[in-house]
């Protein structure tokens, strides 16, 4: 009973304001089915490091000693110290990827490079607004909707806001179908909403498809560097794919090793969710901050793509744009939904793909300089 009266009695609102947001995150992983291997770790996590005296925190040994709680160590193992986890995650990606779309319309990658301009423009304004370069680099990031990177520059960059920065990123990936329909519609008209974008893929060999992820692998290496970590892995689970020998070995990465790390990095984040620092003013700049990163990337994603437009013969649907993000698959099917809204005969996921996966890579290689700039 006393230890029952101790625990209760250090309860604090920061920790019931956790539990609170803990609950939201699997109130929207389970009853809206937003992103829920991803969701649900992490809200459960945010719960579990925010009950007072908790052993997933902090352990007392035997012999009075203080160690680190299974949580604690997992963050410390996986992440801090190796950044194994998100730079494994890549693997799966890569494994589940198609790069047939994009290489059927190559100048598709140039929307995957322009939708990564909101996240220049949210450095810019973080540090005007008071955060260090290197926090303000990391909070960048989110607008590329790509948890694993976002992680990976965070911890590369000594960021003090891990936590909250990969949970505004996985919260962003998770609200693509809320957020991009409303940014597109106010970017664009209906006149352009309805051009059609017929499917004939120029056929890509085998070959082609094999040699793909080793060029970009070396092209990614010679510009950015610090970019191999993920670029690399994320092409080596492509060409896991694409080899057509390992089989068993690309299922199983797209699958069981996909599953399996996303579920434990959920719930290793949450070591970075403990209410003390957490809950701050900080956190919600970083809110704001991740927003307007996402708004201003997939609105240069469309402008960019009605640029294009301007020396096209063949018009680009300035939807396809939005696509541009690393979100994979979601902001693809987004905009497939979006063009059947305004023509059910206008099928454009096969364009909106090939743009999206542009976007995989653009991220990592984007994640990757911004590293080697802040750092160098």
């Amino acid at each position: 009973m006393d230890f029952l009266i101790e625990s209760v009695s250090q309860v604090t609102w920061q920790n019931v304001l956790m539990w609170l947001i803990g609950g939201i995150l699997i109130f929207l992983a389970i009853k809206k089915d937003m992103e829920p291997a991803l969701l649900l770790p992490i809200g459960f996590g945010a719960i579990l490091v925010n009950i007072p005296l908790s052993n997933v925190v902090n352990e007392i040994t035997a012999e009075g000693t203080v160690t680190a709680g299974i949580i604690d160590w997992m963050f410390e193992i996986g992440v801090e110290a190796s950044e194994a986890m998100p730079i494994l995650l890549f693997i799966g990606i890569g494994a589940m990827i198609d790069f047939g779309p994009l290489l059927s319309n190559p100048k598709l990658f140039l929307l995957g490079g322009a939708a990564q301009f909101g996240i220049f423009l949210t450095i810019l304004f973080a540090t005007m607004i008071g955060f260090g370069i290197n926090d303000a680099a990391a909070i960048g990031i989110i607008g590329a909707a790509d948890g694993p990177t976002s992680i990976l520059v965070a911890m590369k960059l000594g960021s003090q806001y891990l936590g909250p920065i990969t949970v505004v990123a996985y919260s962003y990936m998770a609200l693509v179908p809320i957020i991009q329909p409303a940014v597109v519609k106010l970017c664009t008209t209906k006149k352009e909403r309805l051009i059609r974008m017929d499917y004939n893929p120029v056929s890509v060999s085998r070959t082609t498809k094999v040699l793909f992820p080793i060029v970009v692998t070396l092209i990614a290496g010679l510009i950015a560097p610090k970019s191999l970590a993920l670029v690399g892995f994320l092409m080596f689970g492509n060409l896991l794919r694409e080899c057509g020998v390992l089989r068993l070995l690309s299922e199983t990465a797209q699958n069981i090793l996909a599953n399996l790390i996303t579920l434990l990095l959920g719930i290793t984040i949450a070591s970075q969710m403990k209410a003390e620092s957490f809950v701050t003013w900080e956190t919600i700049m970083i809110l704001g901050l991740g927003l307007v990163a996402f708004v201003f990337d997939t609105v240069a994603g469309v402008m960019f793509a009605k640029f294009m437009n301007l020396f096209s013969k063949k018009k680009i649907n300035p939807m396809i744009g939005a696509a541009g993000i690393s979100a994979f698959p979601m902001s693809a099917r987004v905009i497939q939904k979006m063009g059947l809204k305004e023509d059910p005969s206008n099928h454009l996921l096969m364009h909106a793909i090939g743009a999206n996966v542009s976007g995989q890579i653009a991220s990592a290689i984007v994640g990757g300089l911004i590293i080697g700039l802040v750092l160098a």
